[in-house]
């Protein structure tokens, strides 16, 4: 007889899932999708840990539930990148996100949002931005230390750029737009992938060119030698 396993404690006080879905429809996946995108794009140079519906616990404790939440996208300078199946902030040197999105759908209520805007002030969050690309409302937090009281950032703000992101912010008639530092749109991710694939291309093409060239380059000194010429003493 096979004798089943018993849960870990940790995934019994630190479930991967609040069974919960990422996105409740396509629009709001779609904003999902392209902040995590941009983000990771934005910061993949830098020591910066980027993710999208991943439940993040701030602290440890002794029996369920623990308390947690899972932004729609979340950044965390200070960590690196890579999986996690959750983000326990102890094991993370106790750094907590300093900026979290959330993007509203019709399943979202006004009490899920304070309580959320109310963890995400107790916890240490810096930055918080909301929208409904549906309505195209949004309003944000932002403070510049955790004990500082939140100051409200609404399109009457914009332009606005984050301190901590660097990204502005700016609504127009189609709904909420963000711009990276150096002025280009926030885009889609296929677009994102595109650039890459291309730049990638670019640097390959110019790698094989200066190969060629050093071998053309040998082959000509090479034949020098042959004549007993020293190519060191050419000008």
């Amino acid at each position: 007889m096979v004798q089943a396993s018993l849960p870990s404690l940790d995934s019994v006080l630190y479930p991967d899932s609040d069974g919960k879905p990422m996105a409740d429809n396509t629009l709001q996946y779609r904003w999902i999708v392209r902040l995590v995108a941009n983000l990771k794009h934005l910061f993949r140079e830098q020591t910066v840990f980027v993710a999208g519906d991943l439940l993040w616990y701030p602290q440890r404790v002794t029996k369920p539930p623990a308390p947690c939440q899972a932004p729609d996208a979340m950044v965390v300078f200070g960590r690196p990148d890579g999986d996690r199946r959750s983000y326990k902030q102890w094991e993370e040197d106790n750094i907590a996100p300093q900026v979290v999105f959330e993007i509203l759908s019709e399943s979202n209520t006004a009490q899920e949002m304070l309580n959320k805007q109310m963890f995400y002030r107790q916890h240490g969050v810096l930055e918080l931005f909301i929208y409904d690309p549906k309505s195209c409302e949004f309003w944000g937090l932002a403070r510049s230390i955790p004990t500082a009281d939140f100051i409200p950032v609404t399109p009457l703000s914009f332009p606005w750029t984050s301190p901590l992101l660097g990204v502005r912010f700016e609504m127009f008639t189609d709904g909420l737009a963000l711009f990276s530092p150096n002025g280009e749109p926030f885009k889609d991710p296929e677009a994102i992938f595109a650039e890459r694939d291309q730049a990638q291309q670019e640097r390959d093409q110019a790698e094989q060119e200066r190969d060629q060239a050093e071998q053309e380059r040998d082959l000509a000194f090479a034949k020098l030698r042959e004549l007993g010429i020293d190519p060191s003493t050419l000008d």
